[in-house]
């Protein structure tokens, strides 16, 4: 059971025990989290554009960021469908998400949470959403449908590092458009230099209202492009997470404790 905890906007995330985090910043408000940092800046970068929509949000965790695009896309009048494609672990808490408090911006969009927490599952004519429950890596390497749009939304680098690393990108890059976006909450050092090691541009997501943000693309786009060639030379001793790294503390680790 999640024991609900009221953010800055007055919208309700939760603490993760397992993690050791909240699902969203407290400081910057659950909701206003989920719009500004990924669902606004994403839906801009897919306008105008034809077909289906592909987004895969990882996490699924409360459900904002699917919501909130859900939200966010009727209210602009977008006619596109929007295939929403979501790993989750946690199976437990998506069954228990029908009775989460969520902020009234949601309230018509209520069924669809409904839905997801019965079956992971929800479709009409303009959203389809697909939760995946197991390990989002796991899924990772088998799917191979392109997205137009991820939201890079794990626990952060500290709590949930494998979710964080250039080999985790690296699938991510395979799977994203050539046009694509990914949004993320993060502006770790370690966090763009994988991202960059893999091909991406990186940009500042700022504004009023939330604390700064990462953007990241293999195309130009409108925002601050932060100079990585000197952030490297300035930060000679910083590396991004990677797959052997982990290994080798997850074997020291357990060589300590056994």
């Amino acid at each position: 059971m999640i024991t609900p905890t009221q953010s800055a906007d007055g919208s309700f995330t939760a603490y993760s025990q397992s993690y050791g985090e909240h699902y969203h910043s407290t400081k910057d408000g659950a909701l206003q989290e989920s719009l500004c940092k990924h669902v606004l800046p994403a839906l801009e970068h897919v306008a105008g554009r034809g077909g289906v929509i592909r987004i895969l949000d990882i996490c699924f965790g409360l459900g904002f960021n699917t919501l909130a695009t859900i939200m966010a896309s009727r209210q602009r009048g977008m006619t596109q469908k929007l295939h929403i494609v979501s790993p989750e672990l946690d199976e437990a808490l998506v069954r228990s998400l029908a009775a989460f408090p969520y902020p009234e911006a949601f309230d018509p969009f209520i069924g669809v949470i409904q839905s997801i927490a019965r079956s992971g599952f929800y479709e009409d004519e303009h959203v389809r959403v697909e939760v995946v429950f197991g390990d989002a890596r796991a899924f990772l390497a088998t799917c191979n449908e392109p997205f137009d749009i991820v939201y890079q939304d794990a626990f952060s680098p500290a709590a949930n590092p494998a979710l964080w690393s250039v080999e985790y990108f690296a699938q991510i890059a395979r799977l994203l458009k050539p046009d694509g976006l990914l949004t993320t909450y993060s502006t770790a050092l370690k966090t763009r230099l994988a991202l960059y090691e893999n091909g991406f541009r990186i940009y500042l997501n700022a504004g009023e209202g939330y604390r700064n943000a990462t953007l990241a693309s293999r195309q130009v786009l409108p925002y601050p492009e932060v100079d990585m060639r000197h952030k490297i030379a300035c930060n000679p001793g910083v590396s991004p997470i990677n797959d052997v790294s982990l290994k080798r503390q997850k074997i020291q680790y357990s060589s300590i404790h056994h």
